[in-house]
């Protein structure tokens, strides 16, 4: 059998894209997942505030996981666990996806289109390289959290957290409700990575130091750990040997960032993002290779499960329409990253090629863009970001060239938050040259000094 959609990965992405490939007319669909059940990581995040944003009230992540697992059964579609994926094998018409499992053996698939929801990875120990001896005791965060929440193991009674990402934050407090010590939580950086409610209900409300520009020098201990040494840095991130202070813990943990889990795409040839490291996406959420597509924390790293939810509905839409309707000429767009901005996606904009009349004339341009617009002249694109620095009272702006088709102020923009700003698609119709990139950048009043 040919499958319309192979979906990798059964998380809040893989699932939301499977359900919308389903409602846009594809009916053979395959969702494949290395663990034992569906719902991906959301299954050990028992903390609530998921769903603000995507079902308008707070659930808890096992909460949120089960409504898109319950939709996916409804709609009758076929999910495998315990099932790894080896390799996916591109195709001029269809693609190979192998992949195994203890029921079946190895599997060849053939499908017409590919969704990669693989999510992300931690970056562990070895990736930081931090001297001292290798005990018991040193956890990434999100491990700690399994450890806790799905087994019921406490990691340890006196904790330093390295990282102020979100889940270091959650576990700061969740460690504190089960009677650990959090000692407190250092960042490297003069800013929190963490969403601010988080800084707030994780750390303030239970009186968790945050030491910003500090990190761990060295961590003591033979069997376990003993200690860490910690101390401030400089501008360049190295630590000030005068700074240097030993703080007593038994247990490290390690929230220092993630990483998308791409490599099933790379050996495809997929263009990735030297930033993100995931795939440079178009608006259709479709990598570089046709028939390809990719949606949440496999293409770059998301604060809120509710962003993943319209990211992943988009791309099992996009699936649908490539499969029914096939591809098209196009241009690319370049989307890039200007004045104090970290990173955009997508990447890259798909428009009509100009050069040939009868595909305007067929459909108007919005609705070539296939962003889920119907025409209408409020249609838009959406453009996700991230600043640099923690920044007050900007501007953010949306240009091609000296064009500029969108500006809009912002309060105060982080590191931490994902951004979006909404480009009408009227805006880009005026598009002549699609090799002009369309920059978005981050103003900062003259007298500002941040």
């Amino acid at each position: 059998m040919i499958y319309d959609c192979v979906i990798i990965g059964a998380g809040p992405a893989g699932l939301a894209a499977a359900v919308s490939a389903k409602k846009n007319g594809l009916e053979k669909i395959l969702v494949l997942e290395r663990d034992t059940r569906p719902g991906g990581i959301l299954l050990q995040c028992i903390h609530n505030g998921f769903g603000l944003h995507y079902f308008g009230e707070e659930l808890t992540g096992p909460e949120y996981a089960l409504r898109f697992v319950k939709q996916a059964e409804e709609a009758g579609i076929e999910i495998k666990t315990d099932t790894m994926v080896l390799e996916i094998i591109k195709g001029e018409k269809n693609h190979r996806v192998t992949a195994i499992n203890s029921a079946e053996g190895l599997l060849n698939l053939e499908t017409r289109s590919v969704i990669v929801s693989t999510g992300c990875r931690e970056r562990t120990r070895g990736a930081l390289l931090i001297p001292g001896t290798r005990p018991a005791g040193i956890f990434t965060a999100g491990s700690a959290q399994r450890f806790l929440n799905i087994d019921g193991y406490l990691p340890g009674k006196k904790v330093v957290i390295l990282g102020s990402g979100d889940i270091g934050l959650i576990m700061a407090r969740r460690l504190t409700l089960e009677g650990a010590e959090v000692k407190m939580v250092l960042e490297i950086m003069n800013y929190s990575a963490g969403l601010a409610r988080n800084i707030t209900q994780c750390l303030e409300n239970f009186n968790i130091p945050l030491k910003t520009r500090t990190t761990i020098v060295q961590i003591h201990g033979n069997e376990r750990v003993t200690g860490v040494t910690i101390a401030k840095v400089d501008e360049h991130r190295k630590p000030v040997p005068e700074t240097f202070e030993y703080v007593e813990c038994d247990t490290v943990l390690l929230s220092v960032g993630l990483i998308p889990e791409n490599e099933l795409l790379t050996p495809l040839g997929v263009n990735l993002d030297t930033v993100t490291s995931g795939p440079v996406v178009n608006q259709r959420m479709e990598t570089s290779v046709p028939g390809i597509f990719a949606c949440g924390n496999s293409v770059h790293v998301h604060d809120l499960v509710d962003f993943v939810t319209e990211e992943s509905i988009l791309a099992g839409k996009a699936a649908s329409e490539y499969v029914l309707s096939g591809s098209e000429n196009t241009l690319s767009i370049p989307v890039v990253r200007g004045n104090r901005v970290r990173y955009v996606v997508p990447q890259k904009l798909e428009v009509p090629d100009l050069a040939e009349p009868s595909t305007v004339q067929k459909e108007d341009f919005k609705a070539c863009l296939k962003d889920g617009s119907s025409g209408k002249e409020d249609d838009t694109v959406r453009i996700m970001y991230r600043s640099t620095e923690v920044y007050k009272s900007v501007s953010v702006t949306a240009c091609i060239g000296q064009k500029e088709l969108k500006r809009e102020k912002k309060r105060i923009v982080r590191p931490g938050e994902m951004q979006i700003i909404e480009i009408p698609a009227r805006a880009l119709k005026e598009v002549k040259d699609p090799s002009v990139p369309l920059t978005i950048s981050i103003e900062l009043p003259e007298d500002l000094i941040d």
